[in-house]
């Protein structure tokens, strides 16, 4: 197959988070292993950290364009292929308007197509179900989209149950942490009372100055990190990870770490509601009950520092949580998710 043009349409900021970006990095570095051509169209705002990752791999960022003519006009400009879709605010006409231009047209999606009508559909989340859709569904943990960090960070087999006396535990929630959600965690762990050298990625310095108010107890200490491209190493050390219920889940069964999370967003909430019913991971409640003040935010808050104790003090509950996770998701997802879709464009498949 000659070379592909695909372009990504996506948006990074502080209030929107990276997810988006990151996953749809991974799908580009499968492209761009199979000497295709890729480019990015949006905005990435006050995320340093997330422009870098496209600079270090050659990959431009255009201006993104937002109505559905407009779409279309710039990927006749760049003479795109594919463009794929990864956002929440776009006009859902975008997709049926680059179809009929004749671009294959890929929509990453959590749990609602909204409207779209494009030749294929990503829904990488657990037990993902559609009704009858228009174009081709890849659903569930078959498809997760990871970075070449990640997937060279992957360990062989699972890790085995490993008696510490003072865990490493590693806190991140996405490369922004929009809804402040480490310093809420970080008091909860550290009112587990037990021992453990905590690190927590601090995506903002609002929060990085919270974190840096808390007095860690007998036995326990708190380092703060800025993010770091290094992260899949320090996951893979962690005897314990709490993070957000975000596109990370699926990093950290990739890398088979025994997860404790908490749904930051709505719209995390029935992909994390899934991955604790089937052990996964463990779950700690949602961001705002965890925050609340009064009778309800400390019923909350007790709750998950039992969870989160139970977890500290037992090897064997870490190491079968490991196991689910990493025997959830192989690792091949982007390999999949791109064999489909150069399959279309080489079937000539018109809008």
């Amino acid at each position: 197959m000659s070379t592909v043009r695909v372009g990504v349409r996506c948006d990074a900021g502080p209030v929107r988070g990276v997810g988006h970006l990151v996953r749809c990095l991974a799908l580009a570095e499968e492209f761009l292993a199979r000497g295709h051509r890729v480019e990015f169209f949006g905005t990435v705002e006050q995320v340093g950290w997330a422009a870098r990752q496209l600079a270090d791999r050659g990959i431009p960022l255009h201006p993104g364009p937002e109505r559905p003519d407009d779409l279309v006009a710039t990927a006749r400009r760049h003479r795109l292929d594919v463009l794929v879709l990864d956002s929440y605010e776009l006009d859902p006409a975008g997709a049926g308007a680059l179809r009929a231009a004749g671009v294959v047209t890929l929509a990453v999606v959590d749990g609602d197509t909204r409207g779209q009508d494009a030749d294929v559909y990503l829904d990488q989340n657990l037990g993902a179900t559609y009704g009858p859709l228009p174009g081709r569904l890849l659903a569930g943990t078959a498809y997760p989209l990871l970075r070449d960090r990640v997937l060279a960070t992957r360990p062989a087999v699972p890790r085995p149950a490993t008696p510490v006396a003072r865990p490493r535990v590693l806190a991140f929630f996405g490369g922004t942490d929009a809804f402040g959600a480490a310093p809420v965690l970080a008091r909860v762990l550290l009112a587990t009372g037990a021992p453990m050298a905590l690190t927590v990625v601090v995506g903002r310095a609002d929060v990085g100055a919270e974190l840096a108010a808390l007095t860690p107890g007998p036995g326990q200490t708190l380092r703060p990190v800025g993010p770091t491209d290094e992260l899949p190493a320090l996951i893979t050390a962690a005897d314990l990870v709490v993070s957000a219920a975000g596109t990370s889940t699926w990093e950290l069964c990739c890398l088979g770490a025994p997860a404790a999370l908490v749904c930051v967003v709505d719209n995390q909430r029935e992909s994390y509601r899934r991955v604790v019913a089937e052990g996964i991971v463990a779950g700690l409640g949602e961001l705002p009950a965890l925050a609340a003040a009064g009778p309800p935010g400390d019923t909350a808050r007790a709750d998950a520092v039992r969870t989160l104790r139970d977890l500290l003090d037992s090897p064997d509950r870490r190491a079968a949580l490991a196991a689910r996770g990493w025997s959830t998701v192989d690792g091949r997802g982007r390999a999949r998710v791109a064999d489909a879709v150069l399959a279309l464009v080489k079937a000539g498949v018109p809008g």
